[in-house]
């Protein structure tokens, strides 16, 4: 399938597993020290609107298909389900700290736990997961400190600087500094794509003042706008203190690819969901 890529991103890399697709950041697996990857709709076996590849027990799908489609992205990453802890995502900008006692949250033991949007570890082989369907995956990986990080980032995690709360999460926990830490910003909904109201681009204009000017522009209708998530999370990530060549930024919409990557707004809520896994390896 040819894949409509936006211009002036970072290019995302397709990889494939037999007949599965998924998606890596280059400048991740250029640290040496994790494994991670985004899901796309290929390679599952589930059916009708969440074909075929859904992670999400909560939409409507057979529990044995997600169960399934777990285990095939499990095997592309070498673990096994038991290994994954997902979040429980309600749009803050609530972090976990993970450790080993969590594995297999979400997937192959239920959550006990509510409003996590943030996973955090630093325990080598535990898999953090967290869903999407145009909402923004943050990606963090401390080469120092040896930590990782997930963050689900809507526009109401993105106007309360989702991405400065796990980098601070990972400070109190892992001592970790921006500097060290190596960054992504992954497949989402562009700002072409993003119709928002005007209630919106008030909240961003109360929380960013002037700046909120550089990732928003008018719509085609009045009282419209294009919000780009992209950019508001970049300027978030970079005044935190990532350094510029330590970030990537995609360059795949979701809206734009909705036949290869599930996009909420593109199906109007018909849809599964994609997840982005992330997993610290073994030391050396």
């Amino acid at each position: 399938m040819e894949l409509i890529r936006k211009k002036g991103s970072t290019p995302i890399k397709v990889n494939q597993y037999r007949n599965l697709e998924y998606l890596t950041f280059p400048l991740l697996e250029q640290t040496g020290i994790v494994r991670h990857l985004f899901s796309t709709r290929t390679g599952g076996v589930s059916e009708d609107i969440y074909a075929s590849m859904n992670l999400s027990y909560t939409r409507g799908d057979r529990k044995e298909a997600v169960d399934e489609n777990f285990r095939r992205i499990a095997r592309v990453l070498g673990t096994t389900p038991d290994k994954i802890v997902c979040s429980k995502q309600t749009h803050t900008t609530n972090v976990r700290l993970v450790t080993e006692k969590d594995c297999g949250k979400g997937v192959t033991r239920p959550l006990d736990y509510e409003d996590v949007d943030g996973l955090i570890t630093n325990v080598p082989g535990v898999v953090l997961c967290t869903l999407y369907a145009d909402c923004v995956p943050l990606y963090f990986v401390d080469v120092q400190s040896r930590a990782i990080g997930l963050g689900h980032s809507g526009w109401r995690g993105t106007a309360a600087r989702m991405g400065e709360a796990v980098l601070k999460a990972m400070e109190g926990a892992f001592g970790t500094r921006p500097e060290n830490v190596f960054a992504a910003i992954g497949p989402s909904i562009c700002g072409d794509c993003y119709e928002v109201s005007e209630e919106v681009i008030r909240i961003f204009r109360q929380e960013f003042g002037e700046e909120s000017q550089c990732f928003f522009r008018e719509g085609k209708e009045e009282g419209k706008y294009q919000l780009d998530l992209w950019e508001a999370n970049r300027r978030v990530l970079l005044r935190a203190g990532i350094l510029p060549q330590k970030l990537a930024v995609t360059d795949l919409c979701t809206c734009c690819n909705s036949r290869y990557l599930f996009s909420h707004r593109a199906s109007q809520g018909k849809r599964g969901n994609l997840g982005a896994f992330l997993e610290l390896l073994t030391g050396n």
